[in-house]
This record gives structure tokens, sequence and C-alpha cells, in this order.
């Protein structure tokens, strides 16, 4: 009686003990991942959202694989993005024409109507619609957000130029921190920023020349997953 006793006793705890790694596990597994960007102009911390699995685990893929090291922010627009990850632009000589870059591959489209493109978004670079019906996203290619606060009256006229409907938070959001809303739907957002607006802020203020590249390098130096 005894020896079963301990031997109940014994499993208990190995039972609690698989059950509480396994919780441990399930919670590591939840808890959204953190990358960050440190550029010739700043760092930048962004979380990855894990209802876009796709995006999420091929960003991570090549933040492993070293991938987005030395790479440029390519296009710049203010108000607008800034753009990165084309591997034509890790050696590209000066005005070299840039954004064409891929690694051979696509991603398919994982639109959320709960991510939308406000100030700091992390969205999915694609080729256009005559040419990518299904939008699937670059596979290396991102922009950040950085956007403008647009008004009650310019966020109707787009609801009835999209035929799409903003919600009382996304409407909030817009006329408050500001962002691209007329993007929303056409490209997926997979992250957003955390730390480090005023490094976005920084590099959509440099001067740019042709096709809207920094006339002066703006580089990412590595990236790193974080806890």
């Amino acid at each position: 009686m005894k020896k079963i006793t301990i031997l109940a006793f014994f499993l208990l705890m190995l039972t609690l003990g698989w059950s509480q790694a396994a919780g441990y596990q399930n919670r590591k597994t939840d808890k959204p991942v953190k990358v960050e960007m440190t550029t010739s102009l700043g760092k930048m911390v962004f979380v990855l959202y894990n209802d876009t699995p796709l995006h999420r685990d091929n960003f991570l893929k090549l933040v492993k694989s070293h991938t987005y090291d030395s790479l440029l922010f390519h296009r710049v627009i203010k108000n607008f993005m800034i753009q990165a990850g084309d591997p034509n632009s890790r050696k590209a000589k000066p005005n070299q024409m840039l954004g064409d870059g891929t690694l051979g591959y696509t991603i398919p489209a994982e639109f959320r109507s709960n991510h939308i493109h406000k100030k700091g978004a992390l969205c999915a670079a694609r080729q256009g619609d005559n040419v990518n019906p299904r939008k699937e996203s670059s596979a290396s290619q991102f922009y950040v957000v950085q956007g403008q606060v647009w008004d009650e009256r310019s966020l109707n006229m787009m609801e009835q130029r999209f035929g799409r409907k903003f919600s009382e938070e996304q409407r909030k959001i817009y006329t408050t921190i500001g962002g691209t809303p007329h993007l929303d739907g056409d490209y997926t957002v997979f992250g957003e920023l955390v730390e480090g607006m005023d490094v976005v802020d920084k590099i959509a203020s440099v001067e740019t020349g042709m096709a809207d590249r920094p006339v002066k390098d703006v580089r990412i130096l590595k990236v790193k997953v974080i806890k």
C-alpha cells in the first residue's frame, strides 16, 4: 500500500510537471515575437502578429538568416511610407534603380480586418494587381507606414470610393495617430512598430532623388529577434 501511494504521488507530480511545461510552451508560442532593426539612423522594434503566420514565419526566417542585414531603405515617401528589403540593394551603386529584386517566391495574402495601415504598421510590399491579381506579397520587401492624420470627410470619401467601412475605432486611429487607410485590404499588415517612431519620421524626412530613393543611403545594419 505504501509503495502504491508513493508511486501515485510520483505520477501525479510528473503529470503536473508535464502540464506546467505544456502550459509554458503554449504561452511562449502565443506570445508575439519582437524584432529589433538597427538602421544607420537609429533603432526600431516591431512586434509580429500571430494571426498572419505565413508572413510572420517568413520574416523571422529572413531575420535569422541575416537576409536583411546591409539592405537599403530604397523607396521613401514623406507622409506615406518607408520601404526596404530589395536584395539587390545590398551592393547598389548610386542612382541605381531599385525595387524589382526578389527571392524567387511570394507569400499568399493574409488580410485581417483588425490590422490596418495605421502609423507604424509593418506591411508586405507586392507587385501591382495587373500582374498579381491575388495580391500575393513579396518574400522580402516590406514597408513601414508613416502616413498622415485624416479628417472625417476624407474617410467618408474613401468609404464611398473603395466600398469599405471604417469602424469607430479605426476612424479614431486615422483621425488621431494617422496612417494610410486607402491601402487597407490591399496589402498584408503583419506587424507594428512599438519603439522608434522617431526613426520612421527621420527616415521619411531624408532627401530623395530618382524613384524616391534616398540621396544618401539609409541602411539596415542588422535585424534580430528579441525577448
